[in-house]
């Protein structure tokens, strides 16, 4: 059975940076497209960055372009993403996901549990 695992989440600062991992078991991670959702209280879920199964098309909301970096490391199975001068409003709990297909175009079929980023001002 598949399973998505994140973990680096924290609180931290505003200005500050945290890095997210997501490790992907039972799958074969190489074959699929990635991305990170997040959702704050009270808000919908938003796509924050993908990435396709090799890396070479990545996708980026507006509100994280030049601040986030997602990419992948398909020999450990482990998406990233890094994230540099956290704002307030970038707290959330953020998603792993995993796409049925090399791009992510489609609706993910795989999800994390969630981890909390919490950056305060």
């Amino acid at each position: 059975q598949a399973q998505l695992a994140e973990s680096g989440g924290g609180l931290v600062q505003a200005g500050g940076s945290l890095r997210l991992s997501c490790i992907v078991s039972g799958r074969t991670f190489s074959d699929y497209a990635m991305a990170w959702f997040r959702q704050a209280p009270g808000k919908e879920r938003e796509r924050v960055a993908a990435i396709n199964w090799v890396g070479r098309n990545i996708r980026y909301a507006d509100s994280v372009k030049g601040r986030f970096t997602i990419s992948r490391d398909n020999a450990k199975n482990t998406l990233y993403l890094q994230m540099n001068e956290l704002k307030p409003e970038d707290t959330a709990v953020y998603y792993c996901a995993a796409y049925p297909v090399v791009y992510f175009h489609e609706t993910p079929d795989l999800w994390g549990q969630g981890t909390q980023v919490t950056v305060s001002s």
